[in-house]
């Protein structure tokens, strides 16, 4: 940062008077250039500085004490919204009007002290304008203040209403990728998952397996990536989803927000904002519960660009969903940085395992948050120790019903579901049924009933069905042995009714003949074969809830 003088170089001697008054010092040198040499000797005195400290307003403390957080700068247009703003005026203007006597900010409150600068600076991402402290201004270790926000966490605990229905998190989200990578596999629609908290649309998850590395361009499973990941212990897939969900540049939560739509090129840094967020849950103390509407108005008056460094809130395309109404300016800071925190909370750090979450009541958005009894491990890269294993074995049902309990090994269920088709799941187990078809599907990708056989016997809780065993080696032989359809057939008095339609023109609607008086119809012909039979004088019944046309 620049320093005294060059904060000072190009003010004139009226400036530099008033900023002299404002530190009890008599100035009386005849122009600027010979006041300055005196003025900066006497503001580098560590007395005189205190002193001058001792008498500040509270809130100009407050704002030098945000300044030394953010090592002693901050960008102009955060530093302005916290502490108002500079009014710009001529040197006639400003002696007449006297501002360093009647300042209207605290801003002007340190600017004519000369205790803050602004300048364009470098600060990452982009060259801003930004106030700082002067770098020789001897204000680190004097007897200053601290901020209420230093190694604090913002905001305040829940009120016993906001925490009043506990919602744990838990390690479903390994059930669910086991889902959504066998799901894809099957070029299948991945289901909707049950999740609480934000909800956890395909798309999302996408991104997430995306992010460690489990995906290829077209989405499909990377076969070594996911059957290391299916087949690693429950503590290490979790941590892997976390810190590539932590890590990620990619995986953008901003733009999956499910009441905003985001337009044009612009592009914001989605690991800095989701890092900012992190570090202030951390502080959290553990076994405490926090409001989140107190965490996100606190961070709005603290730390408002969190995701923004530049202070832009014009050049971001942001519109809600419903009206279609653009959220342009600060104004609109709770409805998109507001919004992208609590999405934060309670949706990828509930999901992954860090933040328990609480509500008012049943079915009420979540209104508090508390770290997770794995959260210390994870926070730390190391996978947490309390989680149960995958070692639930599996059971299959007579007739080809495979139920698979939530903490049955993944990687198998993951072989399994190729072969099945997918039944609903309730809440104890996943279910699959073995169908011809789904076996010729199997067999299509190059899988082999051989394989499920020893796979349901090496995970099976009990003996296999041998009916079913039979079934299956039957079916790798000879395929298909038996179908079930649904047919129309009709029923006549006389074989000689039958032997009569057959001559006629409506024998292309005719079947397979079951008996002398039986024949099974092509399905859509009732009606023209009914007309058939009043041409030949026989009156017939439409079909009924046998599906057979009667002839009377």
């Amino acid at each position: 940062m620049p320093d005294l003088e060059h904060t000072l170089q190009g003010q004139d001697l009226a400036f530099l008077k008033m900023v002299a008054d404002a530190w009890g010092l008599e100035l009386s040198a005849p122009d600027a250039r010979s006041a300055l040499p005196i003025l900066l000797e006497a503001l580098h005195d560590p007395t005189l500085v205190q002193e001058m400290l001792d008498v500040l307003p509270v809130e100009a403390r407050e704002a030098l004490a945000a300044l030394l957080e953010s090592d002693g700068r901050m960008s102009w247009a955060l530093f302005s919204r916290r502490f108002g703003n500079i009014r710009q005026m001529g040197a006639g203007k400003r002696d007449r009007e006297r501002p360093d006597l009647n300042p209207i900010s605290t801003s002007e409150i340190l600017w004519y002290r000369a205790l803050i600068g602004r300048v364009f600076l470098d600060i990452p991402p982009e060259l801003q304008e930004a106030a700082y402290i002067p770098d020789d201004l001897p204000l680190h270790g004097l007897r200053v203040f601290q901020s209420a926000s230093i190694e604090t966490p913002p905001g305040r605990p829940a009120t016993p209403r906001e925490s009043a229905i506990h919602i744990p998190a838990t390690d479903r989200i390994l059930d669910d990728a086991c889902t959504y990578l066998a799901a894809s596999r099957l070029g299948m629609e991945p289901p909707q998952f049950t999740v609480t908290g934000a909800a956890l649309p395909a798309a999302v998850f996408r991104d997430l397996l995306d992010a460690i590395g489990l995906l290829d361009t077209n989405g499909q499973p990377l076969p070594e990536a996911a059957r290391a990941f299916l087949e690693s212990p429950r503590p290490e897939a979790l941590l892997k989803l976390l810190q590539g969900w932590s890590q990620s540049q990619i995986f953008n939560e901003l733009r999956q927000l499910p009441d905003l739509v985001t337009e044009g090129n612009w592009t914001n840094n989605p690991y800095e904002a989701r890092k900012a967020v992190m570090d202030w849950i951390s502080l959290v103390p553990a076994g405490t519960w926090w409001s989140i509407s107190a965490f996100v108005s606190t961070i709005h008056s603290r730390h408002p660009d969190f995701q923004r460094p530049a202070g832009d809130y014009d050049s971001w395309f942001i519109k809600q969903a419903g009206s279609g109404q653009y959220l342009r300016g600060f104004s609109h800071w709770d409805d998109v940085d507001g919004a992208l925190i609590r999405y934060l909370i309670c949706g990828p750090m509930h999901w992954l395992g860090l933040v328990n979450l609480a509500a008012p009541e049943i079915d009420a958005p979540p209104a508090a948050f508390s770290l997770s009894t794995w959260s210390a491990d994870l926070w730390h890269s190391i996978p947490p120790t309390n989680l149960p294993p995958d070692e639930e074995n599996l059971r299959v049902t007579s007739d080809g019903i495979l139920m698979m309990p939530f903490r049955s090994p993944r990687a198998m269920r993951y072989q399994a579901a190729r072969f099945c088709e997918w039944l609903p799941e309730n809440r104890e187990d996943y279910r699959y049924q073995v169908t011809p078809d789904s076996l010729e599907h199997a067999r299509a990708q190059g899988l082999k009933t051989s394989q499920l056989l020893a796979l349901l016997r090496r995970h099976g809780s009990t003996p296999l069905p041998p009916t079913f065993i039979q079934a299956l080696e039957r079916w790798d032989q000879v395929g298909v042995q038996a179908r079930l359809q649904e047919a129309t057939l009709l029923r006549v008095d006389s074989p000689a009714i039958l032997e009569a339609l057959r001559k006629s023109r409506a024998s292309r609607w005719l079947g397979e003949i079951l008996s002398p008086t039986i024949i099974v119809i092509k399905p859509g012909a009732a009606d023209a074969i009914r007309r058939v039979l009043l041409e030949m004088g026989y009156l017939s019944s439409p079909p009924g809830p046998t599906d057979e046309i009667d002839q009377s």
